[in-house]
């Protein structure tokens, strides 16, 4: 069976208003069941989480139901899922966290094909712990970030490698597993940036072999915040600085303040909602998590496919994603015009496709684009054929202007 898009479109009330949006590497548009949970949340009892009042039952309801929709999404422990603010917030924290053990003379890989949120906190620990920073070079002819960049790095003082998986820039998607492996041979963690990843893959974090994965629902229908899954295990052993009243219960050691309740319960319903486009027959939520996202992915590879043909038929476009994997993102400059022209000529158009380096300054750099990076095309789940046809007919009235 394939993927039912009109039906995901018929719940996302910002689609009435008529636009083509290519830019769901920034955010997805909010359908109306997860708008629908969290007015609930908050039209409800709540308080402080607890088991006596029913506002404090509610509370504690809505966390324990985030986190086994979180863990089924992505093949972790319930224990396991960490509340952030956002992926780049958790990212800093743990940063400062695991920094805590490293010496003078350690050393961590991070890599130019990652957004900054993947960089700049590790390299930052790094400087204060006094810990050497190697980098891993993707091929900029191909976009392609072959395990061995990372594995030529390491050695026994490796700490900690930090890599993407999948850029929120060209698409690429590296070898997870593989350069899991190869990390966990030098007794090394694995932080893995899943931001971009977990809204166009099934994510397991097992087979992946990451040790810490951060992603952001809001990449995935769901609302603006991010979350960490890891071992319960691993978390047990890591001592972030907290209120010294606060518990030092695992995950709860490492959420600080009250958490909002609201934004769990939109979550939740996201992940209900992908769940509910499962094609065959699939028992219980994380088999029909795997059914549906797959179905996902062969539409967004379908519509993916149509574009890159339609560009191929464009004369002065240059398509930086070139991956033999990648998501349906794809990076565009144009000969001698500029793309924030192009980001402008098609919004006049009602298609959203924005142009920028998308915080990912290193991989923007190293593809010889400075900071100013292309212009991003990127797929999301209700994309339609109609969105591809209204995008190719506008780039090829921008190429003529």
């Amino acid at each position: 069976m394939t993927f039912d898009v009109g039906a995901l479109r018929a719940q996302i009330p910002a689609l009435r208003a008529g636009l083509a949006h290519f830019d769901g590497p920034g955010g997805t548009q909010t359908p109306a069941p997860v708008v629908a949970a969290i007015a609930d949340a908050l039209e409800g009892p709540l308080s402080i989480r607890g088991s006596v009042a029913p506002g404090e039952v509610n509370a504690e309801t809505l966390v324990r139901e985030f986190r086994r929709a979180m863990a089924d999404l992505l093949g972790a422990e319930p224990s396991g899922v960490v509340f952030g603010r956002s992926a780049t917030q958790l990212t800093y924290d743990f940063s400062r966290t695991l920094a805590k053990d490293w010496a003078p003379g350690d050393e961590i890989v991070v890599s130019r094909l990652d957004h900054d949120a993947n960089i700049r906190p590790w390299t930052q620990a790094a400087r204060w712990a006094g810990a050497v920073v190697r980098w891993a070079d993707f091929d900029p002819a191909t976009g392609e970030l072959p395990p061995s960049a990372v594995g030529d790095l390491l050695t026994e003082r490796t700490r900690l490698v930090a890599v993407t998986a999948a850029s929120n820039l060209i698409g690429t998607i590296p070898d997870i597993p593989e350069i899991a492996r190869l990390v966990h041979r030098t007794g090394a963690l694995l932080h893995v940036d899943g931001v971009h990843y977990a809204a166009h893959a099934f994510v397991d974090l097992a087979e992946l072999g990451a040790d810490l994965f951060v992603c952001s629902p809001y990449k995935f229908l769901g609302p603006h915040h991010g979350v960490l899954v890891a071992s319960p295990d691993l978390l047990e052993t890591l001592r972030p600085d907290k209120l010294l009243p606060s518990t030092d219960v695992v995950p709860e050691r490492f959420e600080l303040g009250t958490l909002p309740y609201e934004l769990l319960a939109g979550t939740r319903a996201a992940v209900d909602l992908l769940a509910g486009f499962a094609t065959g027959p699939a028992e219980g939520r994380r088999a029909r998590l795997g059914a549906a996202v797959r179905s996902i992915e062969r539409h967004e590879r379908e519509l993916r496919d149509r574009v890159e043909s339609g560009l191929a038929e464009l004369d002065g476009v240059t398509v930086h994603s070139r991956a033999a994997e990648r998501t349906p993102t794809l990076l565009l400059t144009f000969d001698g015009r500029d793309a924030v022209d192009a980001y402008h000529f098609l919004g006049e158009r009602g298609v959203h496709a924005p142009a920028g380096s998308f915080y990912a300054l290193e991989a923007s750099r190293h593809l010889g684009l400075g900071d100013t990076g292309g212009l991003r095309v990127g797929l999301a789940p209700y994309n339609d054929q109609g969105d591809v046809e209204r995008l190719l007919e506008g780039l090829a009235a921008f190429l003529k202007s």
